[in-house]
């Protein structure tokens, strides 16, 4: 895998925070977990039901050391969701992201959640507010916390390209 990140940006690899200080290309040899910065979402950016499930996701992927909290903060927001919402496209994500989540592949899972965020939206409305959720499915302040990134993003997403063929004929 090849990463390309500019100055200043930083990558979520196996659970460390890595920030480069210019421009650099990472080829990345062996099998690894990884979040680019452009998609990590904080809590305070939590402000749905699917965006409280990604940032769930996303803390199993990018701190282990958070991996068993997050995993059971993941299961009650799920079920907060699926007793919420009779949505087809949202169950159906659900039950493909929960299947992704515990082959140990989050970073799909991730990519699949974010997919559901039009489908919530439509469900939700422009004004109407977040469905009664258990309280045991909410993210408490500061229970969950991504690491090493605070404030606004300063960048679009980056995109992981594939690293160059050696095959030259």
């Amino acid at each position: 895998m090849h990463l390309s990140l500019k100055a200043g940006e930083r990558v979520y690899i196996n659970g460390a925070v890595v920030r480069v200080d210019r421009k650099v290309a990472l080829e990345l040899m062996n099998d690894a977990t990884f979040l680019l910065e452009g998609h990590v979402l904080q809590a305070e950016e939590a402000t749905t039901p699917l965006r409280q499930l990604y940032f769930a996701a996303q803390t199993i992927l990018i701190a282990p050391a958070q991996a068993g909290p997050a995993r059971a903060l993941y299961a009650r927001i799920e079920e907060g969701i699926l007793a919420a919402t009779t949505e087809p496209a949202i169950r159906d994500g659900l039950a493909a992201a929960h299947a992704l989540v515990e082959a140990g592949r989050a970073f799909e899972a991730l990519k699949l959640i974010r997919s559901l965020y039009p489908a919530e939206a439509a469900v939700l409305g422009p004004s109407t507010p977040l469905p009664d959720m258990p309280p045991a499915a909410r993210i408490p302040p500061g229970a969950l916390v991504a690491p090493g990134r605070s404030g606004p993003r300063r960048r679009p997403p980056l995109r992981a390209r594939p690293a160059p063929s050696s095959d030259k004929a």
